[in-house]
């Protein structure tokens, strides 16, 4: 299925853009009229994505974070969060509650947020190259779609 309309945007793994990657993804969003609870539940999400990027992808460096976001008729919403960092050796590891590399202050709780927001999650990331967190979430369709 084609998306009717989508959107990118970069910046760099700053902490204060964090806000703006939000912002943008549910501005974007509410093209499609989404209920307040289901808004609320995806900037949950995409803060997430964002802040792990800022946090592990660059421990050492600020990188770039990539942010697109693709809507579907059916209410579909893909977000892609996407650096080019560091990578994440072990995937199912690093997905399980309570795990982090980002020492005593981080919780470790940031994909399960994810999971629990949005109604898929996937991440694909390769040690030196990066990772992407595919963040996928229906809206309940209250309305025409305004394209």
């Amino acid at each position: 299925m084609k998306p009717i309309n989508e959107t990118r945007i970069s910046f760099p793994a700053r902490s204060a853009n964090e806000g703006f990657a939000r912002a943008a993804a549910a501005a974007f969003v509410s093209q499609l009229d989404p209920a307040v609870d289901e808004l609320a539940d995806l900037r949950t999400a995409v803060s997430e994505a964002v802040t792990n990027c800022i946090v592990h992808a660059y421990p050492n460096s600020i990188g770039t974070v990539t942010l697109s976001v693709k809507l579907f008729e059916n209410g579909r919403v893909v977000v892609r969060i996407r650096d080019r960092g560091c990578g994440i050796p072990d995937i199912k590891k690093a997905m399980e509650p309570l795990f982090t590399t980002g020492g005593e202050e981080r919780s470790g709780l940031g994909f399960s947020v994810m999971q629990s927001f949005t109604d898929k999650v996937r991440v694909t990331s390769h040690p030196g190259k990066g990772t992407t967190v595919t963040l996928e979430k229906y809206i309940r369709m209250r309305g025409e779609v305004h394209t």
